[in-house]
């Protein structure tokens, strides 16, 4: 199995196993889960998402990616090219 749930606290334990490793795998173990197994999928999978996001953000910025984009609005901003929301 590839995750369980339980079923009080719909809290969502990720088990990896070996033998599943394709999307189409996943794909079909997840269309096999029952609703409540679902959402909490959904909710572990939700944060999971969000935190891989951040992580690759706070990657970026501190390689320089952003540099350029963020010297551009605060050149914006002195210049009065900005206005409040």
């Amino acid at each position: 199995m590839w995750f369980a749930a339980s079923a009080h606290a719909l809290k969502c334990e990720l088990v990896y196993s070996s033998d599943m490793g394709s999307v189409n795998e996943i794909e079909t173990a997840v269309s096999k889960l029952s609703r409540q197994e679902l959402l909490a999928f959904r909710d572990w999978f939700s944060g999971f998402d969000a935190a891989a996001w951040d992580k690759q953000f706070e990657e970026d910025v501190a390689a320089g990616h952003l540099d350029a984009l963020a010297d551009e609005a605060i050149r914006d901003l002195r210049e009065g090219r900005c206005r409040d929301l």
